[in-house]
């Protein structure tokens, strides 16, 4: 059984669990995140953190939410985690007025397949932020 749940990331504790989660999924291919900005879930089995993802205020797309950040634990990959994360970032986005959620993935077929469907589709910003190949995705949360 797994838990999703919003946690304080200004405490030192889940920081700790947040940056951990992101070099175990990460490898070091993406630079660690500024946990301190946006909000963040982690995503449990029993007391185990396995997940994790966040979001900021974009600075992309007005009145939207930046889908910043996901990770699982390869072994918990295949359970459904990061659709129920990004469910928690899209109710976070309705509670605090946001139009919609915006990301990017580059060379990740399947985070670009769990973006599809979680009913995300792709789009073309006015200002293109990340690499030529990067694919944009888009969702309204009204």
């Amino acid at each position: 059984m797994y838990r999703i749940r919003i946690v304080d990331a200004d405490d030192d504790e889940t920081a700790e669990i947040l940056g951990d989660l992101h070099r175990l999924t990460f490898f070091g291919g993406a630079a660690l995140p500024q946990f301190e900005s946006g909000s963040w879930w982690l995503a449990y089995h029993d007391d185990d953190a396995v997940a994790f993802a966040g979001v900021v205020p974009s600075t992309h797309a007005r009145r939207s939410g930046y889908f910043c950040r996901v990770g699982v634990l390869q072994r918990h990959w295949g359970r459904g985690l990061q659709l129920r994360l990004m469910r928690a970032i899209e109710a976070r986005g309705r509670r605090l007025g946001w139009d919609s959620i915006v990301s990017d993935t580059t060379d990740n077929p399947v985070s670009a397949n769990n973006f599809i469907h979680a009913g995300y589709r792709l789009y073309e910003p006015e200002s293109p932020w990340a690499w030529s190949h990067t694919l944009y995705w888009r969702k309204w949360l009204r």
